[in-house]
């Protein structure tokens, strides 16, 4: 049974990406002060892209990690100096958090590259979480900042962490339901997990959501916000497309399809938690909180406008056998083991009699390996840069318009979806003449 007095939000990272939006989020907070209130916070605005670079540096050894991490350093501290006044003892938690990084980059790097991202780049919620805590703290607002990875638990794999439910489970109970009960918020980090031997994880990038839906599911909370610099679920991303709507309702199974085929604005992974358990999920605007945003439920009748979700940066793998005999069960079997192995992410896929094309979403170290380890075996077609539409609900006219300028390397239709993996025109230019 639902505790009909819990409720999880989540912040992305656009809406605490300076000084204003932080007091935004403290003024929305304001609204629920007296409420049991569980809040997952991501990094600052584009921190985690910031430090990706720091992690690229250092598997380089470039000698640039230090001055990007200085770089995301100072953006952090002039954020705390225009919060607080007195702003030494944030100053001092934020930046011992930071010391963890530079620890790292004193070292010589490890050998395994998703260790070392997970254990960078997750410093990004550490530190948004340190500041955002301290200034709801300082507004009027208690609240208690807790360790996700002391409730989290996942396997031992990095950049792509499974969560252990049944453990997770436990130290929700044990560990944040008492936090609650003593009145006052609870805010932790999205994104990030820990392992049996306390090495952090992550959950997937943009991985936010879906820590919000963990501690939801496992609080048994009375329902979960999602707060996007939108209105609510758009029927397009705004910005590849005009004219765009919002979705006043949704049913789990448009959602789960919608973000399984590349709509950004939930993470795929949180919808199957809160449906498991039947809590609703509202996807609202922290620029206008007072609008109606999207409700997300079972109870949804399925009539839907067109909806395109566009999944950019992804690869197609060409996959044929060496001695052109027919790819048959027991090839592809193989395949997919690899596959989720490396926890390679398929969007689509496609087989003839003697190849095998699957698209997927570009990580090049999981990519060269996979491409590696089955290369004794099969030949392999790599062609990256390309873009997966989907069409939920199609209609002629725009599949049409979604065709224009692109070459179309495979197409697949189904009852209500269309999928097209393209890559754009090549534009021809004449040449001037002397």
């Amino acid at each position: 049974m639902k505790n009909n007095l819990i409720k999880v939000f989540k912040f992305g990272g656009a809406s605490v990406k300076d000084t204003a939006a932080v007091r935004k989020v403290a003024a929305i907070l304001q609204k629920f002060k007296n409420q049991p209130l569980v809040i997952v916070v991501s990094a600052m605005g584009k921190t985690t892209n910031a430090l990706e670079k720091v992690v690229e540096a250092h598997t380089l050894k470039n000698g640039k990690g230090f001055d990007l991490l200085k770089e995301i350093k100072e953006n952090h501290y002039k954020i705390i100096g225009e919060l607080f006044e007195d702003s030494e003892d944030v100053l001092t938690s934020v930046n011992d958090t930071f010391v963890e990084i530079e620890w790292m980059l004193e070292e010589d790097p490890h050998e395994d590259y998703d260790y070392i991202y997970d254990q960078i780049v997750s410093v990004g919620e550490l530190v948004s979480t340190k500041i955002i805590s301290a200034y709801l703290n300082h507004e009027g607002l208690p609240t208690k900042w807790l360790d996700a990875r002391d409730i989290i638990l996942t396997d031992n794999i990095f950049r792509e962490g499974w969560v252990l439910w049944e453990e997770t489970l436990k130290n929700a109970q044990e560990i944040a339901k008492p936090l609650l009960e003593k009145g006052g918020f609870v805010l932790t980090q999205g994104f990030i997990g820990s392992t049996s031997e306390n090495f952090t994880t992550t959950l997937g990038r943009e991985g936010s959501d879906y820590t919000a839906a963990i501690f939801s599911y496992s609080l048994d909370a009375e329902s979960m916000t999602i707060w996007k610099d939108v209105p609510g679920v758009l029927t397009g991303d705004p910005r590849l497309f005009e004219d765009v709507t919002k979705l006043d309702r949704l049913s789990y199974k448009e959602a789960i399809e919608m973000t399984y085929y590349g709509a950004k604005v939930i993470h795929p992974k949180t919808i199957k938690p809160l449906q498991n358990k039947g809590i609703p999920l509202y996807v609202k605007s922290f620029v206008e909180p007072e609008g109606s945003g999207t409700f997300i439920s079972f109870e949804v009748k399925d009539n839907y406008p067109p909806i395109v979700a566009v999944k950019q940066n992804q690869v197609l793998l060409q996959i044929s056998t060496r001695d052109f005999s027919f790819v048959t069960a027991h090839h592809i079997g193989y395949l997919f083991t690899k596959i989720a192995e490396l926890r390679i992410h398929v969007n689509m896929m496609q087989n003839t009699a003697i190849s095998f094309s699957i698209c997927v979403t570009n990580a090049e170290s999981k990519i060269q390996q996979f491409v590696k380890t089955i290369e004794k075996e099969f030949n392999v077609i790599v062609d990256a840069g390309l873009e997966l539409i989907t069409v939920r609900h199609y209609q002629k006219e725009i599949l049409e318009n979604m065709k224009k300028g692109k070459i179309i390397l495979f197409e697949e239709r189904i009852r209500h979806s269309v999928q097209m993996v393209v890559k754009d025109v090549p534009v021809m230019r004449r040449k001037t003449l002397e």
